[in-house]
């Protein structure tokens, strides 16, 4: 399959949908939580689609991969933030689980590309 934009990756749909859910989910959070951690998971979740983005565009291998890096460190940082949103009761235990699922898709996939991206620009 010709990749035509950074929308035809997988990686970038299913990163971009767990960040639609990240925003459903904390709409429930108590407002007390607005500033703290409904903020930094919204933050984090969007980061990873946006940083797929930015790197597909900067066209080169190298910006791709730095992209990359930084989208997998949100992803990290968004799993840690569903973690503690989960032990302070602010999920439901379905929703985490679903939510838990999402990131680690996310996860295997940015790590594969990365792989793909590093295996291209060392050959």
């Amino acid at each position: 399959m010709l990749l035509r934009t950074y929308r035809d990756l997988k990686v970038w749909q299913q990163s971009y949908t767990t960040s639609l859910s990240v925003y459903r989910l904390t709409r429930k959070f108590p407002s007390g939580e607005l500033y703290g951690l409904v903020s930094q998971m919204r933050r984090a979740a969007v980061s990873v689609p946006s940083n797929i983005a930015e790197g597909y565009g900067r066209h080169t291998s190298a910006e791709f991969l730095r992209s990359l890096r930084i989208a997998y460190g949100s992803n990290c940082e968004l799993e840690t933030q569903a973690m503690l949103a989960c032990d302070l009761g602010f999920l439901k235990a379905e929703d985490s689980a679903a939510l838990q699922q999402s990131i680690r898709e996310v996860e295997l996939m940015l790590a594969s590309l990365m792989r793909t991206v590093r295996r291209r620009t060392n050959t």
